[in-house]
């Protein structure tokens, strides 16, 4: 390692010392290092020389010729070293701060901040609780929610009812008002003078067990035995008038009973003064004492053709 540069090669002008103790300074970039004079000379390539042969047979100690090659090396070091001047300062001042980082000054600002932003959080903490405790608990009385349960009940009540009203009505829109007594029948006789008599109604023949149907709404008023119908059932209906059924099987309803028009009644039959199986259909007209009419145009009068 060559020694330290004394005499012409070393000044302190040219060489200020670093504020970083062993470190060379930090130049602006484009600015030439200063040189010294003997810097300068020995940039200067040396003159060529040519070795003379020594005498074979000199006299004295021996002498060895430097070559230009071992002159030129410390030249080549010098100016290595100078150019790594900035690498080796800007390694310095990342060792510094990584330093001052790890090692850091007991009870500085970073503590001071952290020790706040802890006391601020329970602060605010302790703040909440105190407005929970002090909130007041919203309430109402057993009997307010007995009424508002009564309210609701009575409101799913209602509205159950109006959901029932409206079903009902849709049926009763879509039910028919009036049906023939026997669906399918074969009409055998008519209203009025038969076989030296007067028959008071129309004659439908069907199938023993065939179904009767009520013509019109209305509630029962008898049921069974009748004389000259075996057994018979009679239906008294809103306007006062009175349907006779004669003749059946076997009776379906009872006295009291309400029926729609189209609900199976009886069974038809062939009791009574009967030549066949068939259903004797009459209207009185104005209750069960009125007088007897012709059962084809009151039926018609309610949109059933016969």
């Amino acid at each position: 390692m060559p020694g330290p540069r004394t005499g012409d090669s070393w000044t302190a002008a040219d060489h200020p010392v670093s504020p970083l103790r062993g470190f060379p300074p930090v130049r602006p970039a484009g600015v030439p290092v200063p040189r010294s004079a003997a810097e300068a000379a020995d940039d200067v390539p040396a003159p060529a020389t040519t070795a003379l042969p020594a005498p074979a047979a000199a006299a004295g100690p021996a002498t060895t010729a430097l070559a230009p090659a071992a002159l030129a090396a410390p030249r080549a070091r010098r100016r290595g070293l100078r150019d790594r001047r900035p690498q080796l300062l800007l390694a310095a001042l990342v060792a510094g701060a990584i330093g001052a980082g790890v090692v850091g000054v007991p009870g500085g600002s970073g503590a001071e901040a952290g020790s706040t932003a802890v006391l601020g959080a329970q602060m605010e903490l302790a703040t909440g609780e105190e407005s929970l405790e002090v909130m007041p608990m919203a309430s109402i009385t057993e009997a307010e929610a007995q009424a508002r349960l009564q309210e609701v009940a009575a409101s799913r009540a209602e509205r159950a009812a109006a959901e029932a009203a409206a079903a009902e009505a849709a049926r009763e829109a879509a039910r028919p008002k009036a049906v023939l007594p026997v669906d399918g029948a074969r009409f055998t006789s008519g209203y009025g003078s038969r076989w030296g008599t007067f028959h008071y109604g129309i004659d439908l023949a069907a199938p023993i067990g065939t179904p009767e149907y009520a013509a019109v709404d209305g509630v029962v008023v008898r049921a069974g035995a009748a004389s000259g119908f075996g057994l018979a059932v009679y239906v008294l209906h809103e306007n006062g008038d009175v349907t006779v059924y004669g003749h059946m099987e076997e009776i379906l309803v009872e006295p009291g009973q309400y029926v729609e028009a189209g609900e199976t009644i009886a069974l038809l039959g062939n009791r009574g003064q009967s030549t066949g199986p068939h259903l004797h259909f009459e209207v009185h007209q104005g209750g069960m004492d009125g007088r007897r009419i012709d059962p084809v145009p009151w039926l018609a009068e309610r949109g059933v053709e016969v």
